[in-house]
């Protein structure tokens, strides 16, 4: 086995850089794609086996019990054998990016699927997307650290993982790739769309062959784009961009509350009860919830009310308005409760339920108090869009994804002007979207800004200069002037026996003095040292080190360690190191 691993490593090594990273994106696309379909299927598989008999007009207490056994076994799972924080899917992904280099564990490979298979197969109101995307880049990344390639290779590979992951599961290669882009926000030139394109395609290609050529959801266009509908398409993406606030505000209110919950079987008590009792009033938040945006699509909506306490209220239009908002609200409630209780998943899902809701919200909301003839499928489907765009600050993804997965193609027009609306609505309130809040709280969010991204793979140990001439404080101005004759630097750091800086000279100060021969056995260095008022520590992020640069004004900054000298920093060799940084994230 070993000697077939040495003979594969070495053909790979043997092979041009452009030709293995595409076979590489080839295989974490079937990977990928196949990890999507087996994660899918099971989690189907599981909901069917539970609650797939029950017919419409039940009331099912299971409701009640199901949610909270989901989440349990997530937790034993992952106490029992995991033994790590799963996190959120897509910020665990970011955080890899801006902290660790790309680097993601390898039990990320497989410990998602297992755990969100539980979680959502037995109602949890959260998506499999997130999971999945985590399963692919972890794939990616480790595929990329076990043949040792670049760092640049390495982030290229993690892309390549997150785009199949959404395009097996989606069936949607371009959604994949503004995904990655768009969301993870990867610094890839124009030669790496190639990788990532073999990898949608070959991922998007086995979900086609093996679950048909359906689209997610059957969208059939029964009303074409009306221009007249402009203003309402406007308020859609207004009206989800608000929500798309409440949703990001609201789960980071209530994972916060469930982090005073200090012992786990507390937060899986509280998380389960409050899912169970979310689905038993609403019984659409079971689960991802696309058999509900199927019953909208099939102009089934007052099926919506199937299987709750209010079955026998489907006939009135204006329960069901009131119906569909509750739903909007309850459901980040039901999702949170999810994920904070101890279970997996993503937001992919609720995202798009909710937009589903309050586009059919919207449209029936108006047709009642206007009379008006709003194509309720038109509005969902837009609504989608809109909420992706506002929760996930993602426009283009919340197009794409949204035409992919439902074959709306021809309603491009509202798609973009209810997805526009919402983004601008968002953004006027909230700078960072529901995946890069926590990070940036920390300050750690560099995958959306350039810069940070480049200082932060630069080391502070790694452009220390320790060529300056070192200086006793009880040496003489005379030997002082011996130093600076052997010297090439204006700096003379004055150090201790012990290794600790007690001050620095610089040339400038001293230049009428070393002419002065009279004074060579008189002034001593301590007499003309002077402690510097900025120095640099070398735990100091290089995001702090460029601060201290730009508010100083010097050229040179001094490391110290806890006071003991290490050497100098200098502006030109932090500048020089980023712009090698800039080249290698950038090489094609």
């Amino acid at each position: 086995m070993m000697e077939l691993k040495t003979k594969l490593l070495t053909m790979f090594n043997r092979m041009a850089d452009s030709k293995k990273v595409y076979w590489l994106s080839l295989l974490i696309g079937v990977v990928c794609g196949t990890a999507a379909l087996l994660l899918k299927n099971l989690i189907h598989l599981l909901g069917e086996t539970l609650v797939g008999n029950l017919r419409s007009s039940d009331e099912s207490y299971l409701f009640l019990a199901f949610p909270l056994i989901g989440i349990a076994i997530t937790v034993l799972i992952v106490k029992l054998l995991i033994k790590d924080d799963l996190g959120h899917g897509v910020s665990k992904v970011l955080g890899a990016i801006s902290l660790n280099k790309g680097k993601l564990k390898g039990h990320h490979t497989f410990s998602s699927m297992i755990t969100s298979t539980f979680t959502i197969g037995f109602g949890g109101s959260v998506g499999a997307e997130a999971p999945v995307v985590l399963t692919g880049s972890a794939i990616g990344s480790n595929l990329a650290r076990l043949l040792n390639l670049s760092h640049a290779q390495t982030m290229l590979m993690l892309g390549c993982g997150a785009t199949g992951a959404i395009a097996g599961i989606f069936k949607a290669p371009l959604a994949g790739i503004v995904f990655t882009l768009e969301v993870l926000m990867l610094d890839l030139t124009m030669a790496s769309l190639i990788p990532l394109l073999i990898s949608g395609i070959s991922a998007a290609v086995l979900a086609y062959y093996f679950m048909g050529d359906e689209v997610l959801f059957k969208f059939e266009l029964v009303n074409s784009f009306d221009a007249t509908n402009v203003p309402f398409y406007l308020i859609l993406g207004v009206f989800s961009g608000f929500i798309s606030l409440y949703f990001t505000r609201m789960t980071m209110y209530l994972e916060r509350r469930f982090k005073l919950l200090k012992k786990p079987l507390y937060k899986i008590l509280v998380g389960g009860s409050i899912l169970g009792l979310c689905i038993f009033l609403f019984p659409p938040l079971w689960g991802e919830g696309y058999h509900s945006i199927d019953k909208i699509f099939n102009g089934l909506g007052p099926d919506l009310l199937d299987n709750s306490l209010f079955f026998n209220l489907k006939d009135s239009q204006w329960f069901i308005v009131i119906f569909l908002l509750l739903l909007v609200f309850v459901k980040v409630i039901a999702m949170t409760a999810t994920t904070a209780g101890g279970g997996v998943g993503g937001i992919f899902a609720p995202t798009l339920f909710v937009g589903a809701i309050g586009g059919y919200f919207v449209a029936s909301f108006f047709n009642l108090i206007l009379g008006l003839n709003l194509p309720i499928d038109n509005f969902a489907l837009a609504g989608m869009g809109a909420m992706m765009a506002g929760v996930m600050h993602a426009p283009l993804l919340g197009i794409f994804l949204t035409a992919e997965i439902t074959g709306g193609y021809q309603l491009f027009f509202p798609l973009i002007i209810a997805a526009i609306a919402s983004y601008v609505t968002i953004m006027a309130f909230e700078p960072y979207s529901i995946y890069t809040k926590a990070l940036a709280r920390k300050g750690e969010l560099v995958t959306h800004h350039k810069d940070k991204a480049v200082l932060h793979f630069m080391a502070v140990k790694e452009l220390i200069e320790t060529d300056f001439a070192v200086v006793s404080p009880d040496a003489t101005l005379g030997d002082l002037t011996k130093v600076i004759a052997k010297s090439k630097r204006n700096l003379f750091p004055v150090v201790d026996e012990a290794g600790m800086m007690k001050g620095m000279i610089k040339m400038d100060d001293i230049r009428e003095l070393i002419f002065n021969h009279d004074l060579y056995d008189q002034v001593y260095v301590k007499d003309l040292m002077y402690m510097p008022e900025h120095y640099i520590s070398p735990r100091d992020t290089m995001l702090k080190v460029a601060g201290k640069f730009e508010s100083s004004g010097r050229f040179n900054l001094a490391v110290l360690d806890d006071g003991k000298y290490l050497g100098f920093i200098s502006r030109a060799k932090v500048f020089s190191n980023y712009r090698n940084f800039v080249r290698t994230l950038s090489h094609d």
